[in-house]
């Protein structure tokens, strides 16, 4: 990423600034680390300090990740999916009913609003989430997280894309979370046919099905 001198005013607001830019752009994705402190005061022009409030601020919204003897990893790609992504486990329940909310309305708009060619990067999306479900489990859960994600575009909604996009990383990790219960397969199979059939409601139903029994076998433990 090109980052660039910051201004003397608000010093620390333009290092957290100029890092979500980065992050939002891809340029340092989940998972990977961000530049060591000593490259982002040279690339930056501010001082130590500066450095490790902005650091320390983004840690503390949950996008951030400060590993000791490590280095800065990044943990989200805003405020809202780090937060969620911290209550997985304890709050599953609750991330799996807001997955259900925006899952059920997206795949009821993707059946009336999807194109050709939506249709079939859904069968590739599928067709790639089952090639890697029995490899690593966060690649197996990235791949299921983008083939729902993928669904909720074919709505046309932008707000409803938006704020799905904006907890992706905290679907991944209830995916993650709920890779135990089995049936996924079978229901994506049959969201994705509905769809494709323009069927709104039994879309809807197939989307919602697929998150109840996830509900369920969490519920179960």
């Amino acid at each position: 990423m090109a980052l660039s001198t910051v201004r003397r005013a608000g010093l620390v607001d333009q290092v957290i600034a100029q890092i979500r830019v980065g992050i939002a752009k891809g340029d340092w994705p989940v998972g990977q680390r961000i530049p060591n402190e000593t490259e982002l005061v040279q690339t930056l022009g501010v001082g130590r300090n500066t450095v490790r409030e902005a650091v320390r601020g983004l840690a503390h919204a949950g996008i951030l990740e400060v590993r000791q003897g490590d280095g800065t990893y990044v943990r989200a790609t805003s405020e809202v999916s780090g937060a969620l992504g911290r209550l997985c486990g304890t709050e599953l329940e609750e991330i799996l009913q807001v997955r259900r909310g925006l899952e059920v309305e997206g795949a009821r708009l993707a059946a009336s609003n999807r194109t050709d060619e939506e249709l079939a990067e859904l069968r590739a999306l599928l067709a790639k989430s089952h090639h890697v479900a029995g490899g690593p489990l966060d690649e197996a859960a990235a791949a299921d997280a983008e083939f729902h994600l993928a669904v909720v575009r074919c709505s046309h909604n932008t707000i409803l894309i938006e704020l799905y996009q904006g907890l992706i990383e905290a679907v991944a990790a209830s995916v993650e979370a709920t890779a135990d219960i089995p049936g996924h397969e079978v229901v994506h199979t049959a969201l994705i046919e509905h769809i494709a059939a323009g069927d709104h409601t039994r879309a809807a139903q197939a989307a919602g099905t697929l998150v109840d029994h996830m509900l369920f076998g969490v519920r179960r433990r």
